[in-house]
């Protein structure tokens, strides 16, 4: 009966009770896909532990080599990381930052709150990880995490960031000059997040001026095919590439978040950007 039990329902859940594998889409990748990236901001508050099973299957669905959250709860974020490992034999390494301790948002106690904040997993092992808040980060501290790993065969610098809220536009400029300078420093850059801006702001014109969106119908100049990444039909999720080509993208909606997941498959490398000084790892740019 044990056997026939663990058949049905799968591996235990990180607590040791019994979780059932949700299925995925017919012809869902059963490895980790080389080169493909994935931005998702998880919602928070929005649920408890009981949506970190859904959210699992969604990432295994697309089986992302490197994934960007937001809005993430460390404890939610080992939840997903284990249950994509027991339940689809996908493994991730895991990097945090900027973490707030935050009781209302990620439970604990009051005097040992929660981690919250960004999160990134990589199936291949993170370096040289650099956790940055903002000068301003508006109604609550933002920043971005930042990564050196492996992705599409080549190293990398990966970050993952979350700008401030819809209201604050003036903030979020701000915010966008300080991260696109971090970037322009690097030949080869991965930018994951949820910005809280449109593709057509103003305040998203440094960005333009360093990295291309994955999905170049979401550029400054949006066409009419540009996809929303939201519950209120807006385009806030972005997958930047600096020197780096994409060969397909796509946004997957789920009832686990008000966003959409946004993935893209990257192509190959191109030529040295423009006014980068370094590598992947710190090395002048080749």
């Amino acid at each position: 009966m044990c056997v026939l039990a663990l058949l049905l329902l799968g591996p235990s859940a990180p607590g040791g009770t019994l979780v059932a594998r949700p299925a995925l889409p017919p012809g869902a990748p059963t490895a980790v896909v080389e080169g493909r990236v994935m931005t998702w901001n998880l919602c928070n508050p929005c649920g408890g532990p009981e949506l970190a099973v859904g959210r699992a299957a969604h990432i295994a669905a697309y089986a992302p080599q490197v994934i960007g959250f937001q809005e993430a709860c460390a404890r939610d974020v080992e939840r997903i990381r284990a249950h994509l490992e027991r339940l689809y034999g996908l493994r991730y390494h895991v990097a945090y930052g900027p973490v707030l301790r935050n009781w209302g948002r990620c439970g604990g106690l009051p005097w040992r709150a929660g981690g919250f904040g960004q999160a990134i997993l990589s199936a291949q092992p993170m370096t040289r990880r650099g956790s940055v808040e903002y000068p301003d980060g508006g109604s609550e501290d933002r920043g971005y995490l930042a990564v050196t790993t492996e992705v599409g065969g080549r190293r990398v610098r990966v970050f993952d960031t979350h700008l401030a809220q819809r209201s604050q536009a003036p903030v979020r400029a701000g915010q966008v000059r300080f991260l696109a300078a971090a970037v322009s420093r690097y030949a080869h850059a991965i930018v994951l997040g949820d910005f809280n801006a449109v593709p057509g702001s103003s305040e998203l014109r440094p960005m333009w001026k360093v990295a291309r969106n994955a999905a170049p119908e979401c550029g400054p100049s949006p066409t009419t095919d540009c996809a929303t990444t939201t519950d209120w039909h807006s385009t806030f999720d972005y997958v930047f590439l600096r020197g780096i080509a994409a060969r397909g993208h796509g946004v997957h909606p789920s009832r686990y978040s008000d966003h959409d997941a946004v993935h893209a498959d990257l192509g190959p490398a191109l030529r040295t950007a423009p006014g980068s000084v370094r590598g992947a790892e710190g090395d002048p740019a080749s």
